[in-house]
């Protein structure tokens, strides 16, 4: 049972904090995923984006006075993406359309299409300038660059460890 529970930093499950029922959700689809992983045409491969729905994966860099954060947002157009920012908290907030054409033959068209929408709320490390925030949305990939405030930008201070006597 532990192999289906994606554990992260300080062995708390993957993404409980956001919702614990699409925790399971996700590691329910992961293993099916990996089931599936050898077949490029598995059961309801032609329907993935329908049953699973969309979730992009976010990365978070933190730069000197800055943090970047960047979301994969294949197919997607600015105009359809929403983003809101709290002092905390920067949510991002998309519907997804795609049409796919399978097969033109003996006059008829075989064609899927997907609609969906997705929400990621990402917990910030710390308070953020939120009317300087700015975003960019380029071949598929939002990045949201978030200056610290200024009680976040402390500088470092080393402390040096003496020998006990």
């Amino acid at each position: 049972m532990g192999n289906l529970i994606h554990f992260g930093r300080r062995g708390v499950p993957v993404r409980t904090m956001e919702s614990p029922l699409l925790a399971l959700r996700e590691e329910v689809d992961r293993l099916f995923d990996s089931f599936w992983g050898g077949w490029p045409m598995g059961p309801l491969h032609h329907m993935e984006s329908s049953v699973r729905g969309f979730t992009p994966r976010v990365d978070m860099v933190e730069k000197g006075t800055e943090l970047l954060v960047s979301a994969e947002l294949p197919g997607m157009e600015e105009k359809d993406l929403d983003i809101t920012l709290t002092g905390d908290t920067l949510t991002i907030r998309g519907e997804k359309k795609a049409e796919e054409t399978m097969r033109e033959e003996g006059g008829y068209t075989h064609t899927e299409r997907f609609y969906g929408s997705f929400q990621r709320t990402i917990p910030l490390p710390c308070e953020v300038q939120v009317e300087n925030a700015v975003a960019t949305f380029k071949t598929g990939v939002l990045t949201v660059t978030l200056p610290k405030a200024e009680a976040a930008r402390v500088p470092v201070h080393k402390v040096e460890i003496k020998k006990a006597a």
